[in-house]
């Protein structure tokens, strides 16, 4: 597979091509921000791995240019910025992953595997479109509308919604939702859930009486039709 990583500490670049090598990842460098986001752009790379700090231009902006032209590659983002906000703003603009320095090399390769299989399957999806009571989900267009109104999302807001729809009527812990829309399989902290899914009840309920997000007291919660 062919990875850019887009770094600026030499350190950090010999320790993670050498160690991505072992694992049979073919590494190309951008040590700038403005250099890195042009190699992503003209270059077919099966995964973008970005600091978030860099000169020229920062690794939020460029996975949100990388985002709008090709929405279909991976991206994880490296950082040594590790509270929740942070967190959040790469994924909000676009980002697949996060890890945070240091990490071992371990770990980052399986990240990657896991990000090239999720991409493998959203290749093939079974079904693209899915439905609760008057709210629609177009998966493919990655349009979502209650009573055929537009819905106003953010993507973090999206990926729940559709994480949510497809799995109505189930009890979905904050674990699994965090796994399974942010992609994480470690606990950032259950608020970043929580907090997500009072965003997401604000636009999904508005002017509506008929609420479909339920709180399931000490599980999580669930999406269905009615009380």
């Amino acid at each position: 597979m062919a990875i850019l990583l887009v770094e600026d500490e030499p350190n950090v670049v010999s320790v993670i091509k050498r160690g991505l090598a072992e694992y049979g990842f073919e590494t190309s460098i951008a040590t700038n921000g403005l250099t890195g986001l042009q190699m992503a752009l003209s270059h077919p790379f099966d995964l973008v791995i970005l600091d978030v700090m860099l000169p020229g231009m920062d690794g939020v902006q460029i996975c949100k240019h990388i985002r709008e032209q090709k929405p279909n590659v991976p991206i994880l983002m490296l950082t040594a910025l590790d509270s929740t906000e942070n967190i959040v703003t790469g994924l909000d603009n676009g980002a697949d992953d996060y890890m945070v320095k240091p990490f071992k090399i371990l770990e980052l390769a399986a990240r990657l595997r896991t990000l090239m299989r999720r991409r493998g399957n959203n290749e093939t999806p079974a079904k693209s479109s899915y439905k609760i009571a008057d709210v629609e989900v177009d998966t493919e267009a990655k349009i979502a509308t209650r009573n055929k109104v537009a819905l106003n999302l953010t993507p973090t807001e999206y990926r729940l919604l559709e994480y949510f729809i497809k799995n109505q009527k189930k009890v979905l812990s904050r674990i699994q939702i965090l796994e399974s829309v942010w992609d994480i399989d470690f606990n950032l902290g259950t608020n970043v859930v929580d907090v997500y899914v009072n965003y997401l009840r604000k636009k999904l309920d508005k002017n509506n009486l008929n609420r479909l997000i339920h709180t399931v007291f000490g599980m999580g919660y669930m999406m269905k039709d009615g009380d």
